[in-house]
């Protein structure tokens, strides 16, 4: 199969039996998801989904709509759906990998054995927070800083690396913020809600509230940490992963 430039796969590939795809926080791209892919059991092939606009792909113009995207995103990931796939999105990437399985459905594709949304209320709970892509820098920084802790201080301390991060993180809030959810059937994959215990952006409720947006399983775990818990806590989250994928694909998973 050829290289995409919206996957970040493991180096010499795998005999996958299973794949993951995992879509990226705002501002993020999909080396987060690498680390993962040296942990995971044999036969999973970790699969990071690499949108425009960042990374590897920093000089394309980045998505601000989630259709566009997701139009983009489907036809271009299309082949890789040749065995049984999970869908993982952090934050942003919630929105993404839960509307990524929306559209496969509506094309007549298969249906994820699971879906992971971490780090996000459900997409039908009313917006939270004011509009902020639209306003200058220095403001738009710092509203990011107070919500997420979202801006690395290393980027912040070299205005030319906060000049290249810095597109790519407005186009992406611009999506957020432009999103509503459709009101369509439930999905038939089972759906696992994952957040911070101390993440202001997806309490306990927020994530509960996923519940409705299937008709099959549906899992909720919390991990110490706040709205970027899956960087200290990748290792429980990394058993939680893997063991609700067993759940639903234990055959496919082989050993580690």
């Amino acid at each position: 199969m050829r290289a995409s430039p919206w996957l970040l796969r493991p180096p010499g590939g795998r005999a996958a039996a299973l794949r993951l795809f995992c879509f990226p926080y705002a501002g993020g791209g999909g080396s987060l998801y690498m680390p993962w892919a040296r942990q995971a059991p044999a036969t999973l092939e970790v699969c990071a989904v690499q949108p425009p606009g960042r990374e590897s792909r920093l000089n394309e113009r980045p998505h601000t709509r989630i259709d566009e995207l997701m139009d983009a995103a489907v036809e271009a990931l299309q082949p890789y759906l040749d065995v049984p796939f999970a869908v993982f999105g952090h934050s942003m990437g919630a929105l993404l990998a839960f509307e990524f399985a929306r559209r496969i459905r509506r094309a007549g594709g298969p249906t994820p054995v699971r879906l992971f949304v971490s780090g996000h209320r459900a997409p039908d709970r009313p917006r939270q927070h004011a509009a902020i892509a639209h306003l200058p820098d220095g403001e738009f920084v710092a509203e990011i800083r107070r919500r997420y802790a979202g801006v690395p201080d290393e980027i912040l301390r070299q205005p030319d690396l906060l000049a290249l991060f810095l597109p790519c993180l407005r186009a992406d809030m611009s999506l957020i913020e432009h999103y509503r959810c459709e009101d369509e059937a439930p999905l038939d994959c089972p759906i696992s809600a994952y957040g911070g215990r101390e993440d202001p952006e997806a309490g306990e409720a927020e994530l509960a509230a996923w519940r409705a947006q299937t008709r099959a399983g549906f899992t909720t775990r919390r991990f110490a940490g706040s709205h970027f818990y899956l960087r200290d806590a990748r290792t429980e989250l990394l058993a939680a992963v893997w063991g609700d994928l067993a759940a639903v694909a234990e055959p496919l998973l082989g050993t580690r």
